[in-house]
């Protein structure tokens, strides 16, 4: 019996030993596997259903459901992310040349504000602009500038950003066709109740495609929107105010009207009347209501995070694992709170009497 339990045991700790040093030799292109991974458990209902109508080879479908994938999915957000770079070393141009003074735009607004409103920012110690319009000036000159600057470290780093995208690629083909036999595999091999397995499974499904299929496409729906209204209206830069504000739509009590509602008060202060209405009026009824439209058919209430929880598990995937923390830190939120579920469940069925 002792030796048994001591084989158990080394067979325990050789398997840990493994599995950390194999992580650690997949970190260099954790990137690549993590969004495979995230892509193949949006992509595999598709694939199964082309497999079911068809009657084609796995191979096959999974080729079908790849090439879909990426034009839809992949090929748009490195297109937008070279225009993004493009943009941004554009407006730190006119930034430097002049061309877009941001001190005179605060000096204008400053001066449609009526007298009470001078007033009471002279009483809130706000009064004096030239410290607050540099600030904005640099810092607007120095994220420009950061923009910009990318386009040279892209370059630096396409090896690498080419050896990492075919490697999601080759990977997502093999998830897309092998996914159901791997998620067997990993299912036998955790030591918990089937129901349990089941269950965590179905979380952590849920969460993935509602992180990426709802709450990415409710964002990219309202940038979009945004990105959209600002060019009608002939605001500089639209397709970078159109991704920040994808990205604030992202986060709970911040959203999209952030960056439209004080362009739309400037609008009504400097007696441009018409565009003010118009951005106020598309900003509320069609820019804000994507969220009450949207969000309840791609990701359902019985997947939703309490917005508090989604805004900290948000912020905080995205300052430890960059941009891929948007999709991992609401998951691991997601499995926190049912692993803990599952334990309390669990112990209070042991103290229930017999």
């Amino acid at each position: 019996m002792n030796e048994t339990n001591l084989q158990n045991k080394t067979l325990l700790l050789l398997v840990t030993l493994v599995t950390i040093a194999f992580i650690w030799i997949l970190l260099p292109f954790y990137g690549a596997v993590f969004w495979a991974v995230i892509l193949g458990i949006i992509f595999s209902p598709l694939q199964r259903r082309l497999q079911l109508r068809f009657g084609r080879s796995r191979n096959q479908t999974s080729l079908i459901t790849l090439t879909i994938c990426l034009i839809i999915a992949i090929l748009p957000v490195i297109v937008i992310s070279a225009m993004l770079v493009q943009e941004g070393a554009l407006l730190y141009k006119n930034i430097e040349s002049g061309q877009l003074d941001i001190a005179s735009y605060l000096n204008e607004f400053k001066g449609m504000l009526p007298a009470s409103g001078q007033n009471l920012l002279d009483r809130m110690g706000m009064g004096d602009f030239n410290g607050l319009r540099d600030k904005i000036a640099k810092g607007a000159m120095q994220g420009s500038q950061y923009l910009a600057t990318q386009a040279f470290s892209f370059g630096q780093g396409t090896f690498d950003f080419v050896v990492g995208f075919f490697i999601m690629l080759y990977l997502l083909f093999f998830f897309l066709r092998d996914g159901q036999e791997l998620v067997r595999k990993i299912r036998n091999a955790v030591p918990l109740a089937e129901q349990h397995k089941r269950r965590l499974q179905l979380k952590f499904n849920r969460v993935v495609r509602a992180t990426v299929k709802g709450n990415v496409l409710v964002a990219v729906t309202q940038g979009a929107l945004g990105g959209l209204i600002f060019w009608f209206l002939d605001i500089p830069s639209a397709l970078l105010w159109a991704v920040i504000m994808a990205f604030l739509s992202l986060l709970p009590a911040v959203g999209a009207g952030i960056v439209w509602a004080p362009v739309a008060v400037y609008f009504v202060a400097s007696g441009m009347i018409w565009q003010g209405v118009v951005l106020t009026l598309f900003g509320v009824l069609v820019i804000g209501m994507v969220d009450n439209v949207l969000r309840p058919v791609l990701v359902g209430r019985d997947t939703r995070m309490p917005d508090y929880l989604i805004l900290i598990s948000t912020l905080g995937g995205m300052s430890v694992f960059g941009l891929n923390g948007f999709v991992i830190g609401p998951l691991i939120a997601a499995l926190f709170i049912s692993c803990w579920a599952l334990f309390t469940e669990t112990k209070k069925r042991v103290q229930l009497p017999g």
